[in-house]
């Protein structure tokens, strides 16, 4: 049985009939934590995102209230695209800075010719294992509960499109990087990817995402506008 809605108050209602909301997502705050303080705020219970961004991940969440986290399918299909960074000769376990940096190798030998050259086969339809510790479920469990339990789960790799990878700054061992990508794609996995075929590892230090299809992370709301808005219909 699901959960009934509350009374809410006249000038929510338009939370309560449907809205999507563009949402600049802080470091630190799951998705998750991002629903639920959306059904907090708007008093509304039906509430879903668009497409999960890791904690340390930034940018921009599409969250649907009402009616319309029907379109939530639509909008998780939309291409997506990034921008990061990620720090050569070294890896982690979860391929970003939620675990310790080991596995060190030296780049001194690494051209800039060849780090630009390395995003060329990622470029395409291409075969990519998912993270071990990732949302991804197998068998009712979470991969990254098996992970942090340091059981490895076998995976079969998903079907992605990379339609560009740019390097756009190498100041070594840091590079900036703008991936724009199918959606199931990981992130941290086409670093990891990147690394090994440089054959000095890499894992990835920053990732912000800045469109979903035609939408704009600069026409999202940080999440105290988005209290202010509701504060002042609230007032009104």
């Amino acid at each position: 049985m699901g959960l009934k809605q509350k009374p809410i108050p006249a000038a929510l209602t338009p939370f309560l009939e449907g809205k999507v909301l563009l949402l600049d997502k802080p470091i630190g705050w799951t998705s998750f934590n991002m629903v639920q303080k959306v059904r907090g705020l708007t008093r509304v219970t039906k509430v879903g995102h668009a497409g999960t961004l890791d904690p340390l991940a930034t940018g921009l969440l599409i969250i649907c209230t009402g009616k319309f986290t029907k379109q939530i399918d639509t909008y998780m299909g939309m291409v997506k695209e990034y921008t990061g960074s990620l720090v050569l000769g070294a890896t982690t376990p979860t391929y970003d800075l939620e675990s310790t940096p080991e596995n060190f190798k030296s780049i001194a030998n690494l051209t800039e010719e060849q780090i630009q050259a390395a995003s060329i086969p990622f470029i395409g339809e291409i075969l990519q294992m998912p993270p071990q510790h990732s949302a991804i479920k197998k068998d009712g469990k979470r991969l990254y509960e098996s992970a942090r339990l340091g059981i490895e789960v076998k995976v079969d790799p998903r079907r992605i499109t990379i339609h560009s990878f740019e390097i756009t700054k190498i100041e070594l061992p840091t590079i900036e990087f703008k991936v724009v990508c199918s959606t199931g794609t990981y992130i941290r996995s086409l670093v990891k990817d990147f690394g090994d075929q440089l054959g000095v590892g890499a894992y990835m230090s920053g990732l912000r995402r800045t469109k979903i299809g035609d939408f704009n992370v600069d026409d999202a709301l940080h999440w105290e506008d988005l209290q202010k808005e509701i504060d002042l219909l609230l007032e009104g």
